[in-house]
This record gives structure tokens, C-alpha cells and sequence, in this order.
């Protein structure tokens, strides 16, 4: 039977390891409008629902679904046929139930069991059963209660005895006048109602005593108790003692007695979670004192409360551990007893593993898990849509093995409604949890194109939150080219984001996620802009100022030139109010006119839309200097001095008050003081940081750890900076404890295929907490009730050998010393070592055989035979040969990897090289091995475009000459039938005129091209050419006259344009020249960048070149259309002025005005002027340059100043003066000294002066003759 029993339990766990990971449905408003979805309750009223008889009933149950349910609802088992009762109705959309009624109309008619049914056409959700009852407040027994005689110092019990009621109710007593009984030790109310004297005295008497009962919507009062108290003497005015509790009489005294419980021992039961209520009431005089305690153990701690003077311990969230004897003790001066309660803990059911939705897709394997836990333990049944599962029709795929549900390749119409009910005699639990086969193309969930702004350097998360069923793989791709981005710098994460551990600037550009499955494909784009970061490059420094003058704080702030930048001030952590004292500039904070209020921490803030910086400097603010100034008011601030006397005080087991002196802060006061250890255990002479205080404390409690030894130190910081340490403080070592930590990184995996190692991180030093620190660890197996394996160990890991292939384990592990045990951690799941998979995969074949891609089918191994975590399947592949003759190929074995877990998978292999043989065989993978292969298939792709030219280049033998050359494709992908080269005009970025195309054989691989267009730029481009197409293309740009390009590189010659010329030795000659130009020359080493000869300017012969005709130039037509015009105006002047007559004819008074200017201004004479030709123009022979023929001498030749000179060589006074001109006698000049506006026709002369008088023409009245 054992062996049958471990055999099940194998089965179990192998078929749990097949399932795959459900899907989760993102709460995305679309995809849950457009996805069906079975039903779920969402609100229900509680189990035992109680309600007020004078309100209307409502029974709650809301569902969600998709379409959306229906309701119908069962009472006491049967259907409850709602239309048949009128009182009875159902809110629209909804299951809730409302029962109303009217005046003289029973509630109670209604009370019983009731349970929701919500369905649509996938399933059946159900509420749990609703206890519904209507509350009771019954009246008291109609009885008068007797008096109730008693002697002085004997105990008493008043009973109350409230009728029962629904919920019961809550007692107190009072008198019938309504005044409370006041309570103490010797007087109080028991858990029951009842009210206790531990002893009677003769004022008790005084008073009557009622007890009240206190319903849900009222309150009962019983018939009051007449109590009469006996006494044993007299009273003795003498010696009667009215401040004595009993005046002074002598009562017998009495050892303690139990009132409540009775006897030495009883028992309590209570449930999980729960609260837990012993009480022990007794009688004695005096009155005794209660304690309590737990025999083998403390009170639980955190959770008991002591209540009713000592006489109640309530222990609230009870847990089995709480189960055990629990002793109350009765003390007075006269004796003590005890008496002891055993509890024990029971438990209704709750949760281990509550079973929760399952999305799956078509093909796909799941399971559904239900755990519960209960004392006694609890019976597990499974329904579905509402039925018993083993009444329901069968399904296929679907397995139940004991408290788990497996599905194997579920179909679409396999949703369904399963619940789980986990019941005891203590209580039952329902949930619902629906299985939804979805079947759903990939789409994108967050926003489109979205443009994120990151920092340099920083760390950068790309979201693409996606979805579909069967869940889709995605892949990252940048700028649209390139494999996906994985590895690296780069992580993609299983929901879908990116993350950049490093931003650069060449991260910068734009993103695209591809969601891609076996219903389609869905992308969207994420646009990258990194910046760089916003930083505060010269920060406000601490500053002291004398009060009146004015302080100037620095922020210089440095950000990227794109972002909006933003800077404020704050003083002291609060935003600083800009006036006239406090000016802000682009790079500064000025403060005029410091005043004792301005002292404090101002702190410069920049921020952009995306990073922020922050930099603080402190104001100290000085009197004013007097006339005789201290020496310490004119120094500046310095750090504090080290403070001194440390003490510790109030020792305790985790904590110490440490008190010391502050030292001198030198003019900054003290904000902070760092109190520092060093234990000389592990780490003798370092000292770390404990905790840091405000500079106003100079005495604080530590809270330290256990078992170490202390010393302390403790540093002051002010504006200026941290003080020297003080002198260590003495020892301080703390007493040893149990560990209070939890190990970390609890983990089991498989290091072989028969072992689990079961490692974590070692406790800290001054986590130890005391000496003979070890770790205990205990395992069981996940699938199994057996008990926990446990050992004890030194080291941080422990290997569990003999175990079967890939198991799950249940791991835990918890640390302990000398003085104790510490907590448990949480329990781990780990898998023991995985093996080699022993089956292969079989029925490898190929279908739709394409140039670049290929279909896969195969038949899946067993998961049972993986003998490990199912990982993948594995591909080979590896091109054998071309089927292009002569070829040579790398026939690397390359993998791709496909992970399915369908009864028939598939898969496309992409990316193949057109027109090759391959060879391919896969396996199977867990995370550790590959499987055997299976068979080798063989196929060949089909013929597909070639790959572009290696090269292509491109050579001006003339003007409109190129001569190009290329060669042949690296993978031609086919049979190449030629070439094709296309070539167009461009203007600028804009293509012009028709493209023309040249064809040629395969066996060319260079061709001379003549331009049709000699000063035009040309596009071309070369492509190779099988018989399924053109492949990819090489395009050239063609300059004018020659091969020019903007060249950058370290040739030396900066931005210009360069011409590269190879030399490989002395001496060469440079060819494609341009006639008549200018060029730098130098010859350097592309190898060697260091090595580089001088620069030799130089200049080619000028020579005929074909250039474009000037005279069909737009610019060249208008400058020759406005000189016309010019000149037609000046003709125009001259054929005016020599109709007219005058001084200056035409032109001439230009020049003459010109001369006269001149010589006024460098004291010179003016040419003379001739006599007018027979034409009436002006003879200027005279005035030319004398050459070496001349006999006579410059001086002697030149004419008085202020005069000219006549046709006969006489000087003469000259008669052009500015008097003969003016109106006046005397010629007047402006006020800025000039004579152009005196210059005006003479008009007194007459004209028998002959041609020596004639009208003068000024410039003005020159320029207004052209009118």
C-alpha cells in the first residue's frame, strides 16, 4: 500500500509540472468590455445575517460577467419563485433581494437559509448560504426577586439571568434610581451577568441592585435585588470609626474561595482567530488579588490583556499555539489558591491555497488548487457551475486528484464555474473560481508613440504593456532595424519593459515593441530623448554677515538646453517671499539690509519637468561692530570643537542614555550631533554611524543590539562643518538574546539530479545576538502531508541528498544561539536537481517552404520525460550549401529556441539565406540539459533577391563622364541574370526630371556613363537581379564637375571640401583637378594619425572651362537693365542743362561744385576751367596730370588763391565768388557754416558783363531742374 501511495504521489507531482503559467487579464476598460468572462460574485450579505423586524429586508448578491448574469435564489435548499410573492422583488442587474412589508406582516415568516445563483452561458457562480434571522428582544420572567439576607464579610452572587435574545445581549447593573454600581476588586460583574462581593459589607446595603440588558434596539431592566446585611456587635459610639469600611466593628476575616469558576480545574473551548475569556472571581476577606499564568510558558505576547481588576484574561486573534493550562492564583493575606483551565484551540476551515481565476488559452494546461486547514481537519468537495464534480458530465483533459483540478489542453466551451467547499463541524468555506478559455489577438494596452525624457546615465524603464491570448512573445528594436534588444545594457522583463541600465545619448531615438503570437502581431512606439541632468555648478556657501549690510548667495545652474529650468529659494525649509530686501537673478540670491531675521539655511532649488537639484548654504547674521570691537565678533565661523564628559546612565537590556557636554560652536551654531560605536568583537577600530540627534539634545537614549560591546563617540556639526570625535565613552556591552532576525535569501534548487541545496545569506555580526550562532532548517516534500525533516548547522547552506529528479520542496529555515531560537521564515518552494530528458522529439517536418522562412511541426515529448523545469524547445540549423554554383558557405550550426507546451505545436524559423541547402534537428531543454536530437530534416529555400553589391564606386573621367564600378553580390540569393542602374537629376534634397535605367549582363562589373546634363547633380543607383527580382539597392551621389565631399576626419584640413587621393609611393600625379583654382596639399597616414607632412598651397593653370552662359542669368539680365536705365537718366540731365545754358552745364557744375568743396577744406586752388566749346560744354585740358615733357615748374604754373586764370594764362580776381551770388552785400553761411542754401541765382547784375555773367545754377536748383 506504501508503495502504491509514493507511486500517486509521483503522478501528482510530474502532472502539476506540466502546467503553464495562467494568464493575467489586465484591468483594461476594453479588453474587459470586449472579453467573455464566466461569472463572479462581487457582494453578498454575511453568513448569519441578522435584521431589524421593523425594516424592510435586503439580502445582497452582486456578480460581474460577460454577457451579464442572471439570478435566481434557493431558500432551505429549494428554488425560491420570486414572482409568486409579492413582498418579494429583485433589484434590476443585479440579484439583490428586497423583502418589503407592512404594518401587522411577520418578518420572522422569512427567517431560514438562503444562497445566490449567478449564471450566464459560461458559467455558474454561487454565494455562500445566508443564515438570515430576525432579531429577538425577549422581556424579562415576570418575577419579584426576594431579599436577599447575607452576614457582613461573607461572599455574595446576585445572578442576573437575561432572557436569551438575538444577537444576546450586553448586561450592567445600576440601582433603581439609575446610578451604577461602582465597581472594584471586592465588587464586580462576572462574564455571565452576575454580580460578585468576594465579601458582603453593611453599606452594600444602602442600595439596591437591578440588572439591565441591553438588546439591539433596547434596553431591558430586571426587577431590583433588597439586600440586608447582617453584623456580628453592635454599634459602639466609642469606638465606632465612620472612615473604617466596616466602622470600626471587628469582621472575621477568610482564606479565598473560588465564586467563579468552581473547583480546582475546568476546561474552555475556543476557536481559531478568535478570542479566548477565562476569568476567575474569589471570595476572602481581605480581598484577594488575582494573577495569572500558563503553565509550561509565558502569556502570549502582544495578544493578553488582563481586564476586570485582574479577574478576566482576554487573549484576542487566538492561534493553536495558545491551546495549553492556564492558571489563575487567589492571594490574600490569609492563604492562596489556584485553579487551572485547559483550552484547547480548534478551527473552523481557512485558507492554505484558495483557489483563484484561470485564463487560459486554446491548448494550453492549468490547474486549479484547493487548500484549506481546520481542527478538526476539513473535507474538500468540488461543484461545478453550482453541481457536484463527480455528478457532472465528464470532461476531457479535465483530472481531480484529491484537492487539485488539472486541465490539459482545454478548447474553447471548456469555461466553467468551479467551487470549492472546505467544511468541518466548526464551519464551511466557499470560493468560486472560474476556468476562461480565451482565445485573443496581441494588442497594445498603453498610450501611442508616448515620448519619454530621461538623464544621462541614469537609469531608464520603457513600459509596453501588452496582451493576448495565448500570451504573445515581445521583442524591443531601435530605429526599426537591428535584432531584438536583449543582453547588454539591455533587459527586457516578462511584462513587457525595457530597461536601459545606462542611459547614453546614442540610447537616444526611437523604440518599437512587437507583441507577436500565432493570431497576429501588434507594435507600438516609444520615443527616447536623454538629456542631460540639471546640476547646480556653483552653490550657495555659508556666509556671515553684520547686520545692515548686504549677502550675496551663488546658484549657477547648469541643465539641458531643451527643458524648461525653473530655480527658487527657500529659507529653513519654507518658501522664501521675493521683495525688495530679497532679489533673485538669473545665477544669485541678493539679501540688503541683513536683519537678525534673516539668520538660517537658504536653499537654492532648480528643477525641470524631468530631474531636480538642490544645494543649501546657512546666513549667520553678526551685530553690528562697535567702536571697539571684540576679536571673536570679527572672526569668522568655525567648526564646533569636539564635545566632551560622555556618561552612560538608565542601562538596560537593549538601551543606554548617553549624556555629554556640547563644545564651543564658534560663532555657527550646532544642528546635529552624530553619535558613533565600535564594537571590538568582529570589527575592533571601526567606528559606523548609530543615529544622529537635533543640536538642541545632549542627553538621548540608544537602542542597541544584544550581545555586544560598546564604545561611543559622538561629533557636533554646525554651518561650517563636523567637529572632531570626542573621547570614546566606556564600555557598554549589552546582554545576549535570542536572534530577532530572519535569514535571507532562502533558496533550493538542484545541484545534481538527486540533491537539493537549500542555501541563504548568513546573519550579519550584529545580528548574531549571542554566541553558538547556528541555522536549522527543515524540508518535507510540497506534495505530501509528511512530517518536516529538520537539521542544525554552522554554515549559511545544506545539501539534502537521495531526493528524486526534480521534486518541489516545502524549505524553511531559522536562525539561533545560546540563549534562544529566532523566528521562522516563510516557507520556500525549491526543486530538487533537474536530469538529462531521456526522450527526444519526434515527427520533425517542414511545411511552406519560403525563400527566408520555413514551417515547424513536431510531435511533443511526454513532460514527464524532461526530468526538470520545462524551458524550451530547442532548434539546429545550419546551412549546408548554396545551390549557386561554386559558393562557399559557413555552415555554423546556429539555434532558435520555441517554447510550447500545445498537443501539436509549430513554429516559423525566419531569417534563412535564399536559395541553400540546411540541415536541422531539435531538442528538448530544462534549465540545466538538452535532450537526445531527433530525426535530421533537409530542405532547400527557394531563389530569393539579392543582397546589394559589395561595393559600388563612382569616378569622373571627364565633365560629363563617370565611370563606375562595382562587384557582385556576397550572397546573390539566386542566379544572377545582371544589373541595374537607375540614375535621376536632383535639386537639392527634391528629385527633377525623369529617372533613366541601364541594364547589364552578370559578368559586368564596370561601366563608362555619359551625363546628359553636364551641371547638374545626379542620383544613381545599382541593384543585382535574379529572376524573383531587383535586391537591395547602393545609391552614389554625383557632384558637380568632380567627386566632392564634406570631409571631417584627422587629415588636418578641417571642414572644407577634400578630395582623397591614395599615394602609396613618390612620386604621384593627382588627377581631376579644377583649372584655375586654389589648393591645399598634404599627404598624411591613415594608419599612423601622428604622421603627417607640411601643407603646400599651390594654383592650377586657368584654362577654357564650359561653363554655364552668363547672359541667360536672371541676376546678369537685371543689372544690365538698370545700368541702362541710369544712364538714360543722366542723358536725360545733360539734354536739360544744355537747353537751358548755365555756369556748369550738364555734368560740369557736379565737378566744379566738387572742386570748390575741396579746396575751401584743404586750402587748395581749383583747376581752372576753360572757356565753353562751341557746344557749350566745358574744357577741363588744363586740369591734367603734368608729365615729364612739362618745362615749366608746378609752383609756377599754380594759381592764386581766390582767383583763376583766363585763356591767356593772366591771373585774375575770379568773379565766381559768393557774394555775387547772395541777395544781400555780404555772403552769409548757415549756422552750421555751410552755403548751400545762400546759393542762390544773383540778381542785381546785369547783363552787359557779357559771358563772364550768366545765371548761376545752384546744386539744389540743379537737382529741382530736373523736374
Amino acid at each position: 500500500m506504501w508503495g502504491q501511495g509514493g507511486v500517486s504521489a509521483l503522478v501528482v507531482s510530474l502532472l502539476l509540472s506540466t502546467c503553464t503559467v495562467a494568464i493575467e487579464v489586465p484591468q483594461d476598460p476594453k479588453i474587459l468590455q470586449e472579453m467573455m468572462q464566466p461569472p463572479t460574485i462581487v457582494k453578498q450579505s454575511v453568513k448569519n445575517y441578522i435584521v431589524d423586524p421593523r425594516d424592510n429586508i435586503l439580502i445582497e448578491c452582486e456578480a460581474k460577467g460577460n454577457p451579464q448574469p442572471d439570478f435566481s435564489w434557493r431558500r432551505n435548499g429549494k428554488f425560491f419563485n420570486i414572482g409568486k410573492d409579492p413582498r418579494v422583488s429583485m433589484r434590476k442587474r443585479s440579484g439583490t433581494l428586497e423583502i418589503s412589508f407592512r404594518s401587522g406582516e411577520r418578518p420572522e415568516d422569512y427567517e431560514g437559509e438562503y444562497q445566490c445563483f449567478a449564471n450566464n452561458n459560461l458559467g455558474v457562480a454561487l454565494s455562500h448560504k445566508i443564515q438570515l434571522h430576525v432579531s429577538k428582544a425577549p422581556l424579562w420572567p415576570k418575577e419579584q426577586p426576594k431579599p436577599v439576607s447575607v452576614t457582613e464579610g461573607s461572599p455574595l452572587v446576585l445572578p442576573c439571568n437575561p432572557p436569551p435574545g438575538l444577537p444576546p445581549p450586553t448586561t450592567f447593573w445600576m440601582s433603581s434610581t439609575m446610578t451604577s454600581i461602582e465597581q472594584d476588586q471586592r465588587v464586580s460583574m462576572g462574564l455571565s451577568g452576575d454580580l460578585y462581593f468576594s465579601h458582603v459589607l453593611s453599606r452594600d446595603a444602602q442600595t439596591d441592585y437591578s440588572c439591565n440588558a441591553r438588546f439591539l434596539f433596547t434596553i431591558q431592566q430586571k426587577n431590583p435585588f433588597t439586600l440586608r446585611v447582617h453584623t456580628t456587635e453592635g454599634y459602639n459610639e466609642t469606638s465606632y470609626n465612620i472612615s473604617a469600611p466596616s466602622g470600626g466593628r471587628a469582621i472575621p476575616e477568610s482564606t479565598p474561595s473560588f465564586l467563579s469558576p468552581l473547583g480546582t480545574e475546568s476546561s474552555k473551548t475556543v476557536l481559531r482567530d478568535q478570542q479566548l475569556l477565562l476569568e476567575c472571581i474569589a471570595a476572602g476577606r481581605p480581598t484577594p488579588t488575582i494573577s495569572w499564568f500558563k503553565k509550561g510558558g509565558e502569556l502570549p505576547e502582544n495578544k493578553a490583556t488582563l481586564e476586570n481588576f485582574n479577574k478576566t484574561l482576554r487573549v484576542s486573534g487566538v492561534s493553536e499555539e495558545d491551546a495549553g493550562e492556564y492558571v489563575c492564583m487567589a492571594t490574600n493575606r490569609l492563604g492562596s489558591i489556584r485553579h487551572a483551565i485547559s483550552v484547547q484551540v480548534k478551527a473552523a476551515p481557512y485558507w492554505l491555497d484558495k483557489p483563484t481565476n484561470l485564463v487560459l488559452a486554446p491548448d494550453e494546461n492549468g490547474r486549479l488548487v484547493c487548500r484549506a486547514n481546520g481542527n478538526p481537519k476539513p473535507t474538500i468537495q468540488w461543484l461545478v457551475n453550482g453541481l457536484p464534480l463527480n455528478s457532472s458530465l465528464p470532461s476531457h483533459g479535465r483530472q481531480l486528484l484529491g484537492d487539485t483540478i488539472l486541465f490539459r489542453s482545454v478548447q474553447m466551451g471548456s469555461s466553467a464555474v468551479y467551487q470549492c467547499n472546505a467544511s468541518n463541524q466548526h464551519g464551511y468555506l466557499l470560493a468560486n473560481a472560474f476556468l476562461n478559455v480565451l482565445d485573443m489577438p496581441p494588442r497594445m494596452l498603453g498610450p501611442k508613440n508616448q515620448v519619454i525624457k530621461v538623464i544621462v546615465n541614469n537609469r531608464t524603464f520603457l513600459d509596453c504593456p501588452f496582451f493576448g491570448s495565448p500570451l504573445p512573445e515581445l521583442r524591443w528594436f531601435k530605429n526599426g532595424q537591428g535584432s531584438g534588444l536583449d543582453g547588454g545594457h539591455y533587459r527586457v522583463y516578462i511584462n513587457g519593459t525595457l530597461e536601459i541600465k545606462r542611459t547614453r545619448a546614442e540610447d537616444e531615438g526611437t523604440y518599437t515593441c512587437v507583441a507577436n503570437s500565432i493570431l497576429g502581431t501588434a507594435e507600438n512606439q516609444v520615443q527616447l530623448q536623454v538629456k542631460e541632468p540639471t546640476r547646480i555648478v556653483r552653490a550657495p556657501e555659508h556666509q556671515s554677515a553684520v547686520r545692515g549690510s548686504t549677502v550675496r548667495l551663488d546658484c549657477k545652474v547648469k541643465a539641458d538646453p531643451s527643458l524648461a529650468l525653473s530655480v527658487s529659494w527657500s529659507k529653513d525649509d519654507a518658501p522664501l517671499h521675493l521683495g525688495w530686501r530679497f532679489r533673485k537673478d538669473e545665477d544669485s540670491l541678493t539679501i540688503s539690509d541683513v536683519q537678525e531675521g534673516d539668520e538660517g539655511t537658504y536653499t537654492c532649488t532648480a528643477w525641470t519637468s524631468i530631474d531636480r537639484d538642490e544645494a543649501s548654504g546657512r546666513v549667520t547674521v553678526l551685530e553690528q561692530a562697535s567702536l571697539h570691537p571684540s576679536v571673536s565678533s570679527a572672526l569668522p565661523p568655525e567648526r564646533p570643537d569636539a564635545p566632551t564628559d560622555l556618561e552612560l546612565s538608565d542601562p538596560a537590556a537593549r538601551s543606554v542614555r548617553l549624556t555629554w557636554i556640547p563644545g564651543n560652536d564658534h560663532r555657527s551654531p550646532i544642528t546635529e550631533f552624530l553619535v558613533q560605536f565600535e564594537e571590538d568583537q568582529w570589527e575592533p577600530g571601526v567606528w559606523r554611524d548609530l543615529s544622529s540627534y537635533p543640536g538642541d539634545h545632549n542627553s538621548v537614549i540608544l537602542q542597541l543590539s544584544p550581545f555586544i560591546n560598546y564604545h561611543f563617540r559622538v561629533i557636533a556639526i554646525n554651518g561650517v562643518g563636523r567637529s572632531e570625535p570626542s573621547l570614546p565613552s566606556l564600555p557598554y556591552k549589552t546582554s545576549g538574546a535570542a536572534p530577532d532576525v530572519i535569514p535571507r535569501g532562502l533558496r533550493g534548487w538542484g545541484s545534481s539530479k538527486d540533491n537539493m541545496e537549500i542555501s541563504w545569506e548568513p546573519l550579519s555580526d550584529l545580528e548574531r545576538n549571542g554566541p553558538d550562532l547556528h541555522y536549522s532548517v527543515w524540508w518535507r516534500r510540497s506534495d505530501s502531508s509528511d512530517d518536516w525533516t529538520n537539521v542544525t548547522t554552522e554554515a549559511s547552506r545544506y545539501v539534502v541528498t537521495n531526493t528524486p529528479t526534480y521534486i518541489p520542496y516545502d524549505v524553511k529555515v531559522q536562525a539561533l544561539n545560546r540563549f534562544g531560537h529566532g523566528p521562522e521564515s516563510n516557507v520556500v518552494v525549491g526543486y530538487s536537481g533537474e536530469d538529462v530528458p531521456d526522450s527526444p522529439p519526434t515527427n520533425l517536418r517542414v511545411s511552406k517552404v519560403d525563400s527566408t522562412r520555413v514551417h515547424l511541426h513536431w510531435t511533443p515529448v511526454d513532460m514527464s520525460s524532461v526530468h526538470g523545469h520545462f524551458k524550451e524547445y530547442k532548434l539546429y540549423f545550419w546551412r549546408e550549401s548554396s545551390l549557386v554554383p561554386g559558393l562557399a558557405v559557413s555552415q555554423e550550426k546556429l539555434t532558435k529556441g520555441f517554447y510550447s507546451t500545445a498537443a501539436e505545436p509549430s513554429a516559423v524559423l525566419l531569417d534563412l539565406v535564399p536559395f541553400s541547402h540546411y540541415h536541422m534537428y531539435m531538442v528538448v531543454a530544462n534549465s540545466r540539459y538538452e535532450g537526445p536530437p531527433s530525426n535530421t530534416v533537409r530542405f532547400s529555400t527557394k531563389e530569393g533577391v539579392p543582397d546589394a553589391p559589395q561595393y559600388f564606386r563612382v569616378k569622373r573621367k571627364g565633365l560629363d563622364t563617370l565611370l563606375l564600378e562595382w562587384d557582385k553580390p556576397e550572397e546573390p540569393n539566386g542566379i544572377l541574370i545582371g544589373y541595374q542602374l537607375k540614375y535621376q537629376a536632383v535639386n537639392g534634397s527634391s528629385r527633377g526630371g525623369r529617372p533613366l535605367l541601364e541594364t547589364f549582363l552578370p559578368n559586368v562589373t564596370d561601366f563608362t556613363l555619359r551625363l546628359p546634363e553636364r551641371a547638374a547633380r545626379y542620383k544613381l543607383y545599382l541593384s543585382a537581379r535574379t529572376q524573383v527580382g531587383s535586391g537591395e539597392v547602393l545609391a552614389e551621389d554625383v557632384a558637380l564637375f568632380t567627386n566632392e565631399d564634406e570631409f571631417t576626419d584627422d587629415t588636418g584640413l578641417g571642414n572644407k571640401t577634400v578630395k582623397k587621393f591614395p599615394a602609396k609611393q613618390s612620386p604621384v600625379t593627382v588627377p581631376d583637378l579644377i583649372p584655375g583654382a586654389k589648393y591645399d596639399l598634404r599627404v598624411y597616414s591613415h594608419e599612423l594619425t601622428g604622421v603627417s607632412s607640411g601643407v603646400l598651397s599651390f594654383k592650377t593653370k586657368p584654362a577654357y572651362m564650359d561653363q554655364v552662359d552668363i547672359a541667360t542669368q536672371g541676376w546678369f539680365i537685371g543689372l544690365m537693365c538698370a545700368m541702362a536705365l541710369l544712364i538714360l537718366i543722366l542723358l536725360i540731365v545733360c539734354f536739360i542743362k544744355r537747353s537751358r545754358g548755365g555756369k556748369y552745364p550738364g555734368g560740369g557744375w557736379i565737378a566744379a561744385f566738387t572742386k570748390r568743396m575741396v579746396r575751401d577744406k584743404k586750402d587748395l586752388p581749383l583747376d581752372p576751367v576753360d572757356q565753353k566749346d562751341q557746344d557749350g560744354s566745358f574744357d577741363y585740358q588744363n586740369g591734367h596730370i603734368r608729365n615729364e615733357n612739362d618745362n615749366s615748374s608746378d609752383e609756377d604754373n599754380k594759381p592764386l588763391q581766390g582767383s583763376q586764370t583766363s585763356l591767356d594764362g593772366n591771373v585774375k580776381e575770379s568773379d565766381d565768388s559768393l557774394v555775387d551770388y547772395n541777395e544781400g552785400g555780404d555772403g552769409q553761411f548757415n549756422e552750421d557754416g555751410s552755403f548751400i542754401g545762400q546759393y542762390t541765382v544773383r540778381k542785381d547784375k546785369d547783363e552787359t558783363e557779357g559771358n563772364e555773367s550768366s545765371e548761376a545754377t545752384s546744386p539744389v536748383n540743379a537737382i529741382y531742374s530736373l523736374a
